[in-house]
């Protein structure tokens, strides 16, 4: 599996509802967590986690081509609705 750096500028959502729920659950208790710890790394992956949830967009799964949406389509697809007029 190699790492494509053009599919980063495209900006695909490829996050689907299951994995933007674990990411924000995880995001929300580490962000808590690191207020208690005082620890940077953990803000730090923690406000990463939340972003890329709302957003529903990863840098990461973009690079190596990893789409968790169910169906497998991306955002572009899904603005169309599959019809071609």
């Amino acid at each position: 599996m190699s790492f494509d750096y053009k599919r980063l500028v495209k900006f695909e959502h490829n996050i689907g509802d299951k994995d933007k729920k674990v990411r924000m659950v995880s995001g929300v208790v580490l962000l808590s967590v690191s207020l208690f710890t005082a620890s940077v790394l953990m803000l730090l992956v923690g406000l990463a986690l939340v972003a890329t949830s709302y957003s529903g967009w990863c840098p990461a799964y973009s690079g190596f081509g990893k789409n968790t949406l169910s169906g497998g389509f991306a955002a572009s697809d899904a603005n169309t609705g599959g019809d071609s007029h």
